[in-house]
């Protein structure tokens, strides 16, 4: 994979269009407000230790499958928070059934799993879709504790 490859991310400060590199040293500002911009990126197995483990940035590591109503349901919650946490974090989505080493290299039984990683070590790890407000304080909880 090439760090070249980007997303489209819109400014929720100014609205304006962003490409943001899946990959990157730093966290991604707007361009025009120079605000920071959600992080949201897709990662498979070939990709996963460039995109996640190398991040600077702590990592919402969402495993999901596209047949999970759960998982469908917990997307728009998990894109609320990397928007709430512009800046402090990175989400890195997962389709289980297209990355089965992850899938296994995660031990993954149930959809979504949910994982934060810090420069590619796992700190905290659950289960099941919550509500937005419940998962922005487990990741806030999960990186206050590893600050400890």
């Amino acid at each position: 994979m090439s760090t070249m490859q980007a997303t489209t991310v819109r400014c929720p400060h100014c609205g304006r269009t962003n490409r943001v590199p899946v990959a990157a040293e730093g966290r991604p500002r707007c361009g025009h407000c120079k605000q920071p911009l959600p992080w949201l990126v897709d990662a498979g197995d070939d990709d996963f230790t460039e995109v996640a483990e190398r991040a600077d940035v702590p990592v919402v590591v969402d495993l999901w499958a596209t047949w999970c109503g759960p998982c469908r349901m917990v997307s728009p919650a998990l894109e609320k928070v990397a928007t709430d946490l512009a800046g402090r974090i990175k989400l890195v989505k997962v389709d289980i059934d297209k990355s089965p080493r992850l899938a296994r290299r995660f031990e993954v039984q149930a959809v979504p799993t949910l994982l934060i990683l810090d420069r590619g070590e796992t700190v905290a790890r659950q289960a099941g879709a919550a509500p937005a407000p419940a998962l922005r304080q487990w990741v806030e909880q999960s990186l206050t504790a590893r600050k400890g």
